[in-house]
């Protein structure tokens, strides 16, 4: 019988009493499994996945249709959660509210995670004084007031009217969007900046690097190569875990009036115009203040359960 692999261990099947190997995905699935709390989470965050790529399939009315006939109705059988002060479905405004934030909240998280490994690969690499300047840079983007900087932002790009951002909105994003998103990938780099380095600097003198530099594999190729499949873990997690930051703070934004336009449908904006009509129509606010909670909760028990699965503690 041959000896298991680094990664891989043999297993004795009960069956046929044949070894099987259990490969580090295998483990990895397994850990995610059994972890109940990180599988709702899941099932959560792939429900509004999934509501917002069908949105226009699932939601029962137009999430823009006024009927002054029906404003502020209580839930009822026609609309499950009720409707706005201009008549307007709840729930439908609330699952292409989904199509927004998800949006926003993946390619904010891209940009992100992007610039932070391409970064971090680099500092940790080359070390010296490009991983004092990067470092530093980093350390810079940290001290920036998040939310500060959002608004500010988006104020500066609404007045500006960049033309890039501008042409985007041939293929259905707006300036806000694009703003939003660029914003919120330039100060969320820098966590994985920093985690991607820290890796980097653990791997980097392991034997099959040493061996990949010897033999006269450029950087790029060792990076590429050697560092990023070993050390892309931990980035995953922060990811998931970003992606519940942006989706946080693209709502706030909106409840400031800065977000999302109207009429558009987001989170945000239902939850600001929801207040005022509290007392007399609760759901207006509630269940957009749900649904931005839920969201987010899930996304960070699949942050939670991601990090466990990948502990190297829990898969042995």
């Amino acid at each position: 019988m041959t000896s298991p692999t680094s990664n891989q261990v043999a297993v004795l099947s009960a069956d046929d009493g044949l070894t099987e190997p259990i490969t580090m995905r295998r483990r990895f699935i397994r850990a995610f499994a059994s972890n109940r709390v990180a599988v709702f989470g899941l099932i959560i965050v792939t429900i509004i996945i999934f509501a917002a790529a069908f949105a226009e399939v699932i939601a029962p009315h137009d999430p823009n249709k006024i009927s002054a006939m029906n404003r502020l109705v209580a839930p009822n059988s026609e609309y499950l959660l009720g409707t706005d002060e201009f008549g307007r479905d709840i729930l439908s405004r609330l699952i292409h509210g989904a199509r927004i934030s998800m949006l926003i909240a993946f390619i904010a998280q891209s940009v992100a995670i992007t610039i932070g490994i391409s970064l971090g690969l680099i500092s940790g690499w080359f070390g010296g004084i490009v991983d004092d300047i990067i470092m530093r840079i980093t350390d810079a983007v940290f001290a920036i007031p998040g939310l500060m900087f959002l608004i500010v932002w988006v104020a500066i790009i609404d007045q500006a009217q960049i033309g890039l951002f501008s042409a985007l909105e041939g293929i259905g994003l707006s300036t806000r969007h694009v703003s939003i998103f660029f914003a919120l990938g330039l100060i969320g780099w820098a966590s994985d900046a920093r985690m991607m380095r820290s890796q980097v600097l653990t791997i980097k003198e392991r034997e099959y690097v040493i061996a990949a530099k010897a033999t006269g594999a450029t950087n790029i190729q060792i990076m590429v190569r050697h560092l990023l499949p070993n050390a892309i873990a931990p980035s995953i997690v922060l990811a998931s875990l970003g992606v519940a930051g942006a989706i946080l703070s693209e709502s706030t934004l909106s409840f400031l009036g800065l977000g999302v336009e109207i009429p558009n449908a987001s989170w945000g904006t239902m939850v600001d115009q929801g207040r005022n009509f509290f007392t007399n129509a609760w759901w207006y606010a509630i269940f957009p203040g749900a649904t931005i909670m839920i969201t987010v909760l899930g996304f960070n028990f699949v942050g939670d359960g991601l990090r466990d699965a990948l502990d190297p503690r829990l898969l042995k």
